[in-house]
């Protein structure tokens, strides 16, 4: 059996994962703008997934997101939140997303990324 001190010197922490760096051009690739949440309902064939229409100021579009653990529908209406708007389309369970909102996870805390200050919607985040 090793002592408290042994076990403090053989014992390291975990080293948090880093993803490989990217450049400021591929970066720059990244459209971030402020939406408005302008509806929310569960998606009809996933329990994890809400479906979401967003307000991107000169256009709406439906974003699909795994978020429905942490938020109900009802908490998103009127919130600005932070999308990726020029991401490929992808089909969820059979519903178009057009975009991906912004959140942090703490694992198993969600927290959806949204403005400090309303502002208008279509606003770039840079």
């Amino acid at each position: 059996m090793s002592t408290p001190e042994e076990t403090a010197i053989t014992t390291t922490p975990a080293t948090p994962t880093i993803s490989p760096k990217i450049s400021i051009d591929e970066f720059a690739k990244v459209e971030l703008r402020v939406a408005t949440v302008k509806a929310a309902e569960p998606h009809p064939k996933a329990d994890r997934l809400l479906v979401l229409k967003i307000d991107l100021g000169d256009e709406e579009r439906q974003l699909v997101a795994g978020i429905r653990a942490h938020y109900t529908p009802e908490e998103l209406v009127g919130k600005q939140i932070v999308v990726v708007a020029n991401l490929q389309p992808a089909v969820l369970r059979g519903v178009e997303s057009q975009g991906m909102l912004l959140a942090a996870s703490d694992g198993e805390k969600v927290i959806v990324l949204s403005p400090e200050k309303p502002i208008a919607a279509g606003a770039k985040v840079r």
